[in-house]
């Protein structure tokens, strides 16, 4: 392992699973029970062609990344406060802690009382993603010493230098980390929205409809563009948070 080019693990990690899969089907040999590598990448390859797969997935992607802005937004902004004031820790103690225990399909039940169903998957990406946001800020902003910031008021620094000198290098790696690791929470949690709400025009009634009719390349298409395109998400993050800790560097 230590000869391979690390660039190069990946992949081969990725066809020896392959390689599982297929084996795997090959052995069922009902295609119904378990589609092929083959079958599905030919039927996703199908699907895309279509201008409704498209639709379906901007549809699914605009929700998910905005539950996900929203939750990151509300997450650093409670973080912030809750570490000024303790009060407000103690308060959204119990409540965030209740958010990570609920099951997903609790809150999705719960959920379509109060919102249309086109709207479900916003709101349990910010219920799922909130929690993990503002552990992750919180725990940043805790990490900053105390007598750098007692220094800094003590030379009269200012709060932008303050800033960008003490506060964002302590602080960065936990909000990055849970920004990394919250969107793919994101996905999973907002596609199970869909497919238990199944609003109309969204990658979750594609995925039900597949279960019901019995679809399982279609099944497993689907699931594939849903691991590609947050795979692709997760990468563009981590370039965006690179690029600000670049610039925090320079500044």
């Amino acid at each position: 392992m230590n000869k391979i080019p690390p660039k190069l693990k990946p992949v081969l990690a990725a066809a020896f699973w392959l390689a599982v899969w297929q084996a795997a089907s090959m052995a069922v040999g009902q295609p119904i029970l378990l589609a092929s590598p083959a079958a599905s990448l030919a039927r996703l390859f199908s699907l895309m062609g279509t201008a409704d797969f498209w639709r379906s997935l901007l549809f699914t992607l605009g929700h998910i990344l905005a539950g996900y802005a929203l939750a990151s937004l509300a997450g650093i902004a409670l973080a912030m406060l809750a570490g000024r004031f303790e009060l407000v820790s103690a308060l959204l103690s119990p409540l965030l802690a209740a958010m990570r225990s609920v099951p997903v399909a609790s809150f999705v039940i719960a959920a379509l009382i109060w919102v249309p169903s086109k709207r479900l998957s916003v709101l349990i990406a910010f219920v799922i993603v909130l929690p993990v946001i503002y552990a992750g800020t919180l725990d940043g902003i805790r990490q900053i010493d105390p007598r750098l910031r007692e220094m800094a008021r003590v030379y009269r620094v200012s709060r932008l230098d303050r800033l960008r000198a003490v506060d964002l290098p302590a602080a960065l790696p936990s909000v990055a980390s849970a920004l990394s690791v919250s969107i793919g929470l994101a996905w999973k949690s907002g596609v199970a929205a869909e497919v238990i709400g199944i609003p109309g025009g969204s990658v979750g009634e594609k995925l039900y409809k597949a279960k019901v009719y019995l679809a399982t390349p279609d099944l497993f298409a689907w699931t594939l563009a849903i691991v590609l395109i947050s795979a692709g998400c997760a990468r563009l993050l981590r370039l965006g948070l690179k690029r600000v800790e670049r610039i925090g560097d320079r500044l």
